[in-house]
């Protein structure tokens, strides 16, 4: 590998348009000739082996979306991607297993919750980008998903909550289609000014 991608981030709470809007990211990107590669459906591989996903996530589960994320964004940048846009940024397992947590009523040991945050904020400075959705809870959601909404808003408030605490850097996208519009556009001149130089 001979170059660092640019690297754009998105995180939130389940159907709150990630993945909607990294796909309208990636076609205004390729329209303007980069080369552009997405990761995803990492909750859905984890279930595929056998980890638990959504609000019976463990620390097990969360380790092993963080490290297959890394290794998804490694191997896009390897096969000449310009551009990686990573649906679900290492800090979204966090929100997810620690509002799993809270959910379930249980309380994790403070050094293994502390180990799982370090190991996502390892991968914060590779971001150039992160764009974090906010749930708007009149939007109707696809009924061929079975969502539990305090589950689903449990994950909206952590996810929005580690981005405060720790001060990270990032857009917030709500359902609005000026909002959706204006992280498209900043991902765009992003793109293309780390491009041209």
């Amino acid at each position: 590998m001979t170059h660092k991608p640019i690297c754009i981030g998105v995180l939130g709470t389940h159907s709150t348009g990630k993945t909607a809007l990294l796909r309208r990211i990636e076609m205004e990107l390729r329209g303007h000739g980069l080369a552009v590669a997405r990761t995803g459906r990492l909750a859905k591989r984890a279930a595929d082996i056998g980890l638990p996903k959504m609000s019976r996530h463990t620390v097990q589960s969360t380790e092993w979306i963080i490290a297959q994320g890394i290794a998804d964004e490694i191997a896009c940048g390897a096969q000449g991607a310009e551009v990686v846009l990573v649906d679900r940024a290492s800090l979204d397992a966090v929100a997810y297993y620690e509002a799993a947590l809270e959910y379930r009523g249980e309380h994790p040991h403070r050094l293994e919750k502390e180990r799982i945050r370090l190991l996502a904020a390892t991968q914060l400075p590779k971001f150039q980008l992160l764009l974090a959705t906010v749930l708007d809870p009149d939007v109707p959601v696809d009924q061929s998903h079975d969502y539990d909404r305090r589950y689903r808003g449990l994950v909206d408030r952590h996810v929005h909550s580690l981005l405060a605490d720790e001060q990270i850097p990032h857009q917030r996208v709500t359902s609005d289609s000026h909002s959706h519009s204006h992280a498209i556009e900043r991902a765009l001149q992003l793109c293309l000014k780390e491009a041209a130089v």
